[in-house]
């Protein structure tokens, strides 16, 4: 049982420091879905989050996506959610 404690007090301290813990083909390296992009991706998404952001990627069903074409994800995504607020408010 210590040992389990041990080992979850070591994650918190990983993942609230900030380094966190990557899984999955990310962290493997895998590279930025995006066409003509050759950067190392950060974070993946589904396809479906990727619909009507603007960015060109193949038919795949996971995208994965550097730093600098997350950042446009983000902004892209924070203007959408902003305008269908607007729209359903009354």
């Amino acid at each position: 049982m210590k040992r389990l404690k041990d080992f979850a007090i070591s994650v918190f301290r990983c993942t609230s420091l900030g380094g966190g813990i990557r899984l999955g083909r990310v962290k493997k390296g895998v590279r930025c879905s995006v066409v003509g992009c050759e950067n190392e991706a950060v974070r993946s998404l589904s396809s479906e989050q990727m619909a009507g952001v603007g960015l060109e990627v193949g038919n795949v069903r996971r995208v994965y996506l550097c730093e600098e074409h997350y950042k446009f994800y983000k902004k892209r995504k924070r203007k959408e959610k902003m305008i269908e607020a607007w729209r359903w408010k009354t």
